[in-house]
């Protein structure tokens, strides 16, 4: 509805040229290529909202199992690939070859094989033709063909090193070696069955993901992306350094639209960094803010990038959990980026831009802002308990009901924005810059806001599938998208029905062919990973490389985490984030769980699953190949490398956050309650604002050296207090193993045991790990080993599993026969980790007194020594 000022032509020109090649594809055919190919785009966006939505099944027809849908939507995916992508630098941009025509049409088909002879297929598992293997073989071809062009060589060459190292296994050298792979085998494994191309990657792919990818595409077309930008700055241009902070929180929220790192910095920076330069900042420094904040934008709740719908199969736990688990750590590095940004300004002495709200005192602000938030509370329980109340009441009309209900609030906020103009953003390189006034900003553009909320509802309220939740909200942007315009006319007394519904139209037919070729790279990324994981699986190469890993990091679980990080890294350097987590979480997860199990430190998997996405996601911030840096260089008019490594350098607290959450997984908010959740909120915010003040070097006034080093130790302190209670009191005491039932008898309900196994890993290798054993209800010890599942035999002076009831709690933390209990550790009273909080915040007070004097030094003249 509302319009953004543009760049320069030229610079637009580079930056949509930039996008295209990383994200959409390059290539812009004319005429009838051209209709083919958005045509094609719009109608894969179809085909996903069909198969998402109830309607296959309440009208009989068009209904796909999943392998045939992934079948589908790769096909989609390759042949758009090979359309929106040119093959070389020199191909055309404005047409599409004849030989492009022919890979397209070939490599749909192959993709579409499993598709087209469903039945067939069905009828000789595990026996394929000479056609199957013809047709498998070209299909590799081309999908690795598809990658290069979308994704650059790294993620080909990389899947084609895994494909000649599952053929040529017998003639590897020393532990890489194994019994090879026929032709045959490897076809069938890779093409024909669910375990490779089509596996699971492709079908989170095909499931959740384009659906959410298309959400933001149509709320971007909607105008959405300009009213969080307006919004942002509308609230925090006027402060110290307010552009930047802006631009923060500006990326954020688009960040729920944008699942691309580049687009992110493209789309929000092109206003963001011209105005971070008009205060003051460098073109660095203003391009670094940029990309730091836009790539956090993935890690973001609850739309976060392709990787986090991964983790719903490969954790095997709900996307709302994912969302839970991800939501503390996503904000605390937003909020201490947000300071970053206050220490640059601080360190610098620069200044806001002028606000253009009507003064008011600062009581009146805050009371204005509580009885907001006290009357957003109050709504959010009405109709959450309102709409409990209801549902039962009115049976199968109850979603007539809440769709009028939700029109009904939609109009009215659409009716509410009408009583205020449109507004414009000022173009960034003008003279003079007004900031909009916030309360007009904020209500011009709260209807965009529903869409949100009905996402999150159906996934955190009505627990309806991430692809569902999707769907639902999807369609109310659809609603959305043709509507608004014709009646925010008509609440202004200036419709023109005809023009603005065709202009709606066309907004939704753009956002359909957007959300599409925002999906080219990402199925094809999926697909392609497929490969590297089915080879992991067919070969054994995964147990392998766990040695060899495990052999490098000489068993010390932080330089096994060092040796993930760094992997992540560098293969993000070429990887899209989505193929680099699939990737490094086949190949690495299972090994840290594995040993940190050995060390005594029980890894919940969601937690290195989110240490090896955070990894992938700063790869694209990480010098010399982070493409947002180019990205932002490219507005700002910055030296490239020279961005990307500020952009690190603000990225630390995002690569600080995984190391410690793995060891204090109540960042997680795993097995925390409400009000402990929210201490930890406070506190770790607390912790993180400290590490970026020490990594900045200025708190108060700039930090000496020693003070820095202090202040790192109070954020550690307050991150892991219990680093040190453990040092001053051990939380566990050791018991025989024989009396274990004894001590179950004697232990707390909620709490947990420790318990040191002996046994066999998955290839009867021996191994000793621990096991971290929550203690089930029951009167008696012997009651509460029955709930475990768990049966006991002495032999000597040893304690054997002799049982394990099948699908038991026991048997799901990985109890098995014939395991030798080596240890019993039981949980002992002790003083609360949390009271080491205590001397930290002693000595940040100390240090905050330290320099409180250099601040106003006899005279009261402002010091910066």
């Amino acid at each position: 509805m509302t319009t953004q000022s543009k760049p320069h032509p030229h610079l637009e020109d580079e930056l949509e040229s930039l996008v295209a090649s990383a994200d959409t594809g390059a290539r812009k055919p004319a005429g009838i290529t051209g209709r083919i190919l958005v045509s094609t785009a719009a109608l894969w966006s179809l085909f996903q909202l069909w198969i998402a939505s109830p309607l296959p099944f309440a009208l009989g027809f068009g209904v796909f199992n999943a392998t045939q849908a992934r079948s589908i939507h790769l096909a989609f995916a390759v042949f758009l690939g090979f359309m929106a992508f040119p093959a070389l630098k020199r191909s055309p941009r404005d047409r599409v070859p004849l030989l492009d025509w022919v890979l397209a049409l070939l490599a749909a088909f192959c993709a579409a094989y499993i598709y087209l002879f469903y039945a067939e297929l069905s009828g000789r598992p595990g026996s394929p033709t000479i056609q199957d293997v013809a047709v498998g073989i070209l299909g590799l071809i081309l999908l690795l063909e598809a990658t290069r062009r979308a994704l650059g060589p790294p993620l080909m060459i990389v899947a084609l090193v895994f494909i000649v190292y599952s053929l040529a296994g017998p003639w590897m050298p020393g532990i890489l070696a194994h019994r090879g792979v026929s032709v045959q085998a490897l076809v069938n494994h890779q093409w024909l069955t669910t375990q490779g191309v089509f596996g699971i990657a492709l079908g989170v792919s095909t499931s959740f993901v384009f659906l959410f990818v298309l959400f933001g595409a149509l709320l971007d077309k909607a105008g959405a992306g300009n009213y969080f930008i307006k919004v942002a700055f509308s609230l925090l241009g006027h402060y110290r350094g307010g552009p930047a902070k802006a631009a923060v929180v500006a990326s954020g929220m688009t960040g729920l639209i944008s699942g691309s790192s580049i687009a992110n910095v493209v789309t929000t920076g092109t206003f963001t960094i011209p105005m971070m330069k008009r205060v003051g900042f460098s073109s660095e420094k203003a391009g670094a803010v940029e990309v730091a904040s836009s790539v956090n934008g993935q890690i973001m709740p609850p739309v976060m990038g392709a990787a986090a719908f991964l983790m719903v199969e490969y954790v095997g736990i709900a996307y709302v959990d994912v969302i839970r688990h991800a939501f503390l750590p996503a904000l605390i590095s937003y909020i201490a980026l947000i300071y970053i940004v206050h220490l640059e300004a601080m360190k610098a002495g620069l200044k806001g831009l002028q606000s253009s709200n009507p003064p008011r005192p600062l009581i009146r602000k805050a009371i204005g802002f509580l009885t907001g938030l006290l009357l957003l509370m109050a709504l959010s329980l009405v109709v959450y308990y309102g709409l409990g109340w209801l549902k039962p009441l009115l049976g199968d009309a109850a979603f007539w009901v809440i769709s009028a209900g939700l029109v009904a609030v939609y109009l009215g906020l659409l009716r509410l924005g009408a009583r205020y103009p449109e507004l414009e953003l000022d173009d960034p390189n003008a003279p003079v810059v007004s900031l909009p006034q916030t309360r007009p900003t904020v209500l011009s553009g709260l209807h965009y806001l529903l869409p949100v909320v009905v996402l999150i509802w159906c996934l955190m309220v009505e627990r309806l599938s991430p692809g569902l939740s999707a769907f639902w909200a999807t369609v109310f942007m659809i609603f959305i998208i043709l509507t608004q315009r014709p009646l925010s006319a008509l609440f202004r007394g200036e419709s023109r029905f005809g023009h603005d519904l065709v202009q709606g139209l066309d907004d939704l037919w753009q956002g359909l062919v957007s959300g599409a070729r925002n999906m080219i790279g990402i199925g094809i990324a999926t697909a392609t990973a497929g490969i590297i994981v089915g080879a992991v699986a067919q070969t054994g190469v995964g147990l392998v490389l766990a040695d060899l890993v495990e052999m490098l990091s000489m068993g010390n679980l932080m330089l096994m985490l060092m040796l993930t990080a760094l992997l992540s890294l560098i293969l993000g350097m070429g990887l899209p984030t989505t193929a680099n987590y699939i990737v490094v979480s086949a190949l690495l997860a299972p090994v840290i769980v594995t040993l940190g199990q050995q060390n005594g430190l029980i890894v919940p998997l969601i937690a290195v699953h989110l240490f090896v996405f955070y990894f992938g996601i700063m790869a694209d911030v990480t010098p010399p190949v982070g493409l947002a840096s180019f990205a932002a260089a490219a507005v700002s008019g910055g030296e490239p490398i020279r961005t990307g490594f500020q952009a690190f350098y603000y990225s630390l607290r995002t690569a600080a956050l995984p190391f410690l959450f793995i060891f204090n997984t109540d960042l997680l908010l795993i097995d925390v309650g409400l009000w402990h959740g929210l201490l930890i909120f406070v506190v770790a915010t607390i912790a993180m604002l400290i590490f970026a003040a020490a990594t900045q070097g200025w708190l108060l006034v700039r930090s000496r050296w020693y003070e820095s080093l202090l202040l790192l130790l109070v954020a550690f302190t307050l991150f892991r207090p219990g680093f040190w209670m453990d040092m001053l009191h051990d939380p566990y005491r050791s018991i025989p193993p024989a009396e274990l039932a004894q001590a179950l008898e004697r232990v707390d309900d909620g709490s947990y045991m420790r318990m040191q196994i002996q046994g066999e890993d998955a290839i009867g290798d021996p191994r000793t790990f621990f096991l971290l054993v929550p203690i089930p209800d029951g009167e008696t010890g012997e009651d509460r080993l029955d709930a475990l599942g768990l049966t006991l035999m002495e032999e000597g002076d040893r304690t054997l599993v002799d049982m394990v009831t099948f699908g038991s709690l026991a048997a799901e933390l990985g109890f098995d026969f014939d395991q030798e209990i080596l240890e019993v550790q039981v949980p002992v009273d002790r003083w609360a980790k949390e009271w080491m909080w205590i001397p930290g915040f002693l000595l940040l007070g100390l240090i905050v007194g330290l320099q409180s004097l250099r601040r106003r030094p006899a005279g009261g003249r402002l010091s910066h020594a």
